[in-house]
């Protein structure tokens, strides 16, 4: 390789702040086709795409966001699942509820049924059959 082909990686602290002393790429017993310096500020690591930010095999983060959509279907169902029964639950609680007035068990009578006349502190009542 030209020096042209070669990227220099520079040492850099991980993210237990040890620190990493720099290195060339392609590194040496690793992938001829790693030219590039890649990673972030704590993980740096040589590869054959200038535009890579993750040190891992695209299929890994293919199984990743395969994992992730599964994820999410399987909320998505039980969410749909759970407002299926809150519905069923209300109309069950609608539909089921007494169509008359619930007896209170005070039974109000017309005025004219039995009056209460006060006069002068006396009570006197009337009651009608």
């Amino acid at each position: 390789f030209s020096t042209s082909d070669r990227a220099e990686c520079s040492s850099y602290l991980n993210a237990d702040k040890v620190l990493v002393n720099g290195f060339s790429c392609p590194r040496a017993g690793g992938d001829a086709r790693a030219v590039y310096c890649c990673g972030f500020q704590d993980v740096k690591y040589c590869c054959d795409d200038p535009h890579s930010f993750f040190p891992y095999e695209h299929s890994y983060m293919w199984w990743l966001s395969v994992g992730a959509l599964v994820g999410l279907s399987i909320a998505a169902v039980v969410l749909f699942a759970f407002i299926i029964t809150v519905c069923v639950l209300c109309y069950l609680f609608i539909s089921t509820k007494p169509r008359s007035k619930l007896d209170t068990g005070l039974h109000l009578q017309m005025a004219g049924d039995n009056t209460v006349e006060n006069t002068c502190g006396e009570s006197n009542r009337t009651f009608s059959s």
